[in-house]
This record gives structure tokens, sequence and C-alpha cells, in this order.
């Protein structure tokens, strides 16, 4: 977890582009002819856009056709032959849009070029993503999982649930040797996420990689987004995203994308293929635009964060804070009062499900997200009944702090001998910011707040 007084996250550890893939004949994206690396910013903008020139255009094209002609029967079969073989895209012009589509062809090679994955493929939703990836490995007979809570509360529940056949091995946060010694002859996968949801709790995932050995590690790298971290450079070899958060970026768009070897992706696209999860040509439209604008998105939300962590970290009604070392736009934090009071008091800040978006969003993980997962385990990884996830948009820090703030006041509770809720508003943005009082001396990260009793437990209704 990092030091609250941390104004921006961290610097992307490598902003070399990688290396481009050959032009194919089909109509996707030549590759791009650079001869010096590119940062990430400028990979944002241009990637999935090279060729645009060459078409006489500026904006990129929304090819929304089903399906595309052909008058040689004999080399489209040929063609589909050699997708239910290896996967890979078609050479030459689409066949039908669940094999494949322009439009969308576009985002997965940009989202590829900016985690440094040789291929990337995308679903309808982060979850039709996570579905793909396990039946991949339950096709192969590797029918059990090794996976670190918490997890966002749908993937979670998907694999406790064995829907698809699978079994879980959930092992200790950040330690690769119990990864390793949970690995058996029909492990097919090992995922984790980090920055977890909801307690944003990292892992080191280079360590988790090497514990792994030659089972896949996937990473969900929904939180960060490659603004932040780029797993494979760790040797994760899966790469998971909900694109509805950040990559969308404006809460309007639902997709998921998984970024990874040519292997693995000529695997998932034959399941996709097979089970119809295919991502709208509009919504890859709209994914492609997201990525232009992710990391001016992201530095500026996660400077937002940076500042409210510490704003909460002084206010004498906040319990804990948890926010990354790696930073980022998301903050989690439990309060001394009623949690459902805080959201119901929110006027600008939006009491809603999901993150990623432009407005500020917060919500109350033991009622929404992950209200799926057993109680018992659900607090075992640390998602108490007080905790609630903010994810931080792009308004002004003041706004923000006053609509928070009075939110807070509206739930009541305290830390024993602090100022009143009356004056914490006023006093807890001065202790924050003017007289240089930081995470370092409350530590965000700590179970509670220096002095103060542990809130008392809050009830949650049993789920129906």
């Amino acid at each position: 977890m990092r030091d609250a007084s941390a104004p921006t996250p961290r610097a992307p550890r490598s902003q070399a582009a990688p290396q481009a893939r050959a032009p194919q004949s089909s109509p996707r994206i030549p590759a791009a002819p650079h001869t010096v690396p590119h940062a990430l910013a400028t990979r944002a903008v241009h990637a999935g856009r090279e060729d645009l020139a060459a078409l006489g255009v500026h904006a990129v094209p929304l090819d929304l056709s089903t399906t595309y002609p052909s008058y040689d029967s004999r080399a489209e079969a040929a063609r589909i032959d050699e997708f239910a073989t290896t996967g890979a895209r078609p050479d030459g012009p689409p066949v039908y849009a669940r094999l494949d589509n322009p439009t969308t062809a576009r985002f997965e090679d940009a989202l590829a070029r900016l985690e440094g994955t040789e291929s990337a493929v995308a679903f309808a939703s982060g979850m039709a993503a996570l579905t793909a990836v396990l039946l991949v490995r339950s096709s192969q007979g590797l029918r059990h999982v090794v996976a670190v809570r918490p997890l966002y509360g749908c993937s979670d529940h998907l694999l406790t649930g064995g829907l698809l056949g699978t079994e879980v091995t959930w092992v200790d946060r950040g330690d690769p040797a119990a990864v390793a010694e949970a690995i058996r002859p029909d492990t097919g996968l090992v995922m984790v996420e980090t920055p977890a949801n909801p307690t944003l709790a990292e892992i080191d995932i280079a360590a988790v990689a090497d514990a792994c050995g030659p089972v896949p590690l996937l990473v969900d790298s929904t939180f960060a987004t490659p603004v932040l971290q780029r797993p494979a450079e760790d040797g994760a070899r899966l790469v998971l995203h909900s694109a509805t958060k950040y990559l969308g970026g404006h809460g309007d768009v639902l997709g998921g994308v998984v970024a990874c070897d040519e292997e693995s992706a000529g695997q998932l696209r034959q399941v996709r293929f097979a089970t119809g999860g295919v991502l709208h040509p509009l919504a890859g439209y709209l994914l492609l635009r997201g990525l232009s604008t992710l990391p001016v998105r992201m530095r500026a939300a996660s400077a937002t964060a940076a500042e409210l962590v510490r704003r909460l970290a002084a206010d004498p009604r906040v319990s804990r804070v948890h926010y990354p070392e790696l930073g980022g736009a998301m903050i989690a934090f439990e309060v001394y009062g009623d949690p459902h009071e805080v959201i119901a008091g929110v006027r600008l800040i939006t009491p809603a499900v999901s993150l990623g978006s432009v407005d500020t969003l917060i919500q109350h993980p033991a009622s929404i997200s992950h209200r799926i997962v057993a109680e018992g385990d659900r607090r075992s990884a640390g998602v108490s009944d007080r905790l609630l996830r903010m994810s931080v948009g792009l308004e002004d820090v003041e706004d923000l702090w006053r609509d928070l703030c009075e939110a807070l006041a509206a739930a009541g509770g305290a830390a024993t001998g602090s100022v009143t809720a009356a004056n914490t508003c006023t006093a807890g943005a001065t202790a924050a910011v003017s007289s240089g009082r930081t995470g370092a001396d409350r530590s965000p990260s700590s179970a509670a707040r220096t002095e103060a009793a542990a809130p008392a437990p809050l009830p949650v209704p049993a789920a129906g």
C-alpha cells in the first residue's frame, strides 16, 4: 500500500513499444513503420489507426456488417477450416461477424500494443472473457484453478459455483509459495486481481508468475490499466480487463478483453465463435476511442484520488483507508458510522455499481459487488461490512471532498476524542493540505486510526 502523501501514481516501468507485428492480408491494421519507440500516451492515440491516412479518412470506420459477400466458396471454406484448426483470423476479407469484425479488430490490436502482448481478444463483457478463458482450460482437461481472494464478486462466484465444471483452491494473498503448493497436475490456471476489487490489495506479479511454473497466470488488471502496470512484462500469460471500466471510460459501453500470446488468442477466438460472446462493433469503436484518452484520464483521476486519500486519512470519521502503492483512481475506506447513510448522503458523487467512468461513483461492496460471495469468505478476504469503494472521476477535488464530507457527517460516527463532525470538513482538509500531516502520520493502510477504537460490527442482512 502506498504512502497517502504521494500525489501521483508510480510511473510505468517501461514506455517502450512492443515489437510491431507483420502486416497481414486481411483487413487488420498494418504494423506501424516506427523506427523510434513511442511513449505510451502516443501509442494510445495512434494504435489501431495507422492505416487511416492511406484509406483517405481521419476517423475510424465503423463496420456494422454481420456477413460479407464471397464469390469463391472453395477459398472461403479453406479459410474457415484454417480458423477451426488454429483460431487465427482468416486471411482476406471478413467472413462473418462472429469470426471477426474490422472495427473490433482495431481495438484488439490497440490494446495488445498498450499491454505489450502479441494479441488481444475482445468479448461482450468482462465475465464473457473470463468464461472463455476457463472454457479453454477445461476443454484441455485442466479444470482446477488456483485463485487468490479478493476477486471481483462475480469472478469469485463463477469459480466457486463450479458452473463451468471448474474446481478452485483459494490461497493466501501475496504468498507465492502457497500458490506453488496448491498447483496440481490438472491445474489449468492461476488467477489473481491486482489491485484487488475492492480492497486494493496488491500482489507481486513476477513472484507469483515464477511460482506458477508452466501453468498460465491470469491477472485481472482492470483497476490498473496498462497506464499503471503491464502484467505481461512480469510473466503473466493472460491479462484480463473489464473494458466496461477504464478502457471505455464513460460508462456507456459494455465489453471485456484478454491480452495474451497468439496461441492463447487463437484458442479464445474459437471459444468466442462457438459460444457467441462477441463484442458489438459499436462497442469496439467506443472502446478504441476510449483508449486514446486513457492515459490522460487515468493520471488526472489518480492525482485527485491521492489527494482525497490524504484527506480521508486525516478524517476522524474514517477508520481505515486503502490505496495501492501503484496509485490509481480507486479508493476504499471504512467508516465508523453507517456506510449506507454515506451512500444515501452523496449528491454530486453517483451512488452506483461499476467504476472507471469520468464521473465519481461510490458503492457498498458487501451489499452490491460482493453480495454474491459467501459472508465468511468475503470478510476473511478483508471486505468488511463498513467498507466503501469509490471510483474517482474527473471532477474538481474540492467539489468531491465537499460532497463526500457532508455525506460522512450525515452518517455519524467518529474516533474517540476527535474533532466534532461539524468541523471536520474544514479541519480535515486543512490538516491534509496545510499542516503537512499525511498518511505517514496516520497510515491509510493501518487497521484503525491511532488511539481510536475499532468500529462495532455492522449487521448486514443475509442474502435472500
